[in-house]
């Protein structure tokens, strides 16, 4: 039935899933006062880690919490305009957020990813963490497989400009994705440069980038690399912006074949990263709080209990329900 001698198969859920959401501290005390049942934190942190080293291991090994009944997604694109864009999608997300881990000299900052799966109308979205990207690129596509995503037609992956991303997920996932460069984060680039180009005119810095932005948004990223090469680098510009105007153009270059922002709008796919970005908050509130120095494995087991739980779709109940041993013999003899 699950029973240890100590902890009850509904006990040891709840100090889980407490200890994924909130400081171990809080959970205890949260614990008490809501069942009346008392847990030392340190018993609290000592369970939370013992079972997220669990699933760690699990997911390591490649293998998705089975789902009995995995939910049906609509891959359908939502309506614009009072239409719907014809075709399905699916959408991936790949980034990572700087852990404080222990290190010999203090803080040793440690990046740990995060991996998204969802719908395109955000009904559905599936958390997954690693402090390994190809590692977590792979268990992405079994998680994708399980829940049904092939059933999409296109996988659209949305992420920053990363390095190694896009291989990681071509390679891990399928060759087939279609890579997005978040629009925001070009965007926002812009932005910058002009603030360095026209450092002593805030108006004309904004009209400039508001300028480019616009070439970026109706042509895409090809046309925005040769208006930057007609127009160059104005000639009072600073040393500094010079080198910045060479580095965005760079930037956007390499990145051409991922920026083709009026047909991807065309095709009614999303062209910003805000789920994964939110998602990248939504973990990292869990291990990047105050004062807080983790264990680099122990960081990445609390982490991925709270990846589980925020996936909802019965992800966390599934987890649970696999560790349970199976029934040997009647519970209760035969009258």
């Amino acid at each position: 039935m699950g029973l240890d001698g100590a902890w009850s198969p509904t006990l040891l859920p709840v100090v889980a899933l407490l200890g994924a959401l909130a400081p171990f501290a809080q959970a205890s005390d949260i614990l008490a006062r809501v069942t009346g049942l008392r847990c030392a934190p340190e018993t609290c942190r000592r369970h939370t880690e013992a079972v997220g080293g669990q699933l760690c291991a699990q997911h390591q090994r490649q293998q998705p919490v089975p789902l009995p009944k995995p939910p049906a997604w609509d891959f359908r694109l939502p309506e614009r305009d009072g239409r719907r864009p014809p075709g399905t999608a699916a959408y991936l997300g790949l980034d990572a957020f700087a852990v404080p881990t222990r290190g010999q000299a203090g803080v040793d900052w440690k990046m740990l990813y995060v991996g998204l799966l969802y719908d395109p109308g955000k009904g559905h979205t599936l958390y997954l963490v690693d402090y390994d990207f190809e590692r977590l690129a792979g268990l992405l596509r079994g998680y994708a497989a399980a829940l049904g995503a092939g059933a999409a037609q296109t996988l659209v992956a949305l992420t920053d400009g990363g390095n190694g991303l896009e291989r990681v997920l071509q390679q891990g996932v399928s060759g087939a994705v279609v890579f997005i460069l978040d629009w925001w984060h070009l965007s926002e680039k812009l932005y910058d440069l002009g603030g360095l180009v026209y450092e002593s005119d805030a108006g004309a810095a904004a009209a400039w980038a508001a300028a480019r932005e616009t070439t970026l948004w109706e042509r895409g990223g090809a046309a925005l690399v040769e208006e930057l090469d007609r127009l160059g680098c104005p000639p009072q510009a600073s040393a500094a912006a010079r080198e910045r105007w060479q580095e965005v153009r760079e930037h956007v270059w390499k990145n051409r074949h991922r920026t083709a922002y009026p047909e991807y709008r065309a095709k009614g796919w999303d062209v910003g990263s805000g789920p994964t970005e939110a998602g990248c908050k939504l973990i990292g509130g869990r291990v990047k709080g105050t004062g807080m120095r983790w264990a680099k494995a122990r960081s990445a087991e609390v982490a991925t209990l709270k990846a589980l739980y925020a996936s909802g779709m019965g992800l966390w109940e599934a987890f649970w329900e696999q560790r349970r041993p199976p029934l040997r013999g009647k519970i209760y003899p035969q009258k």
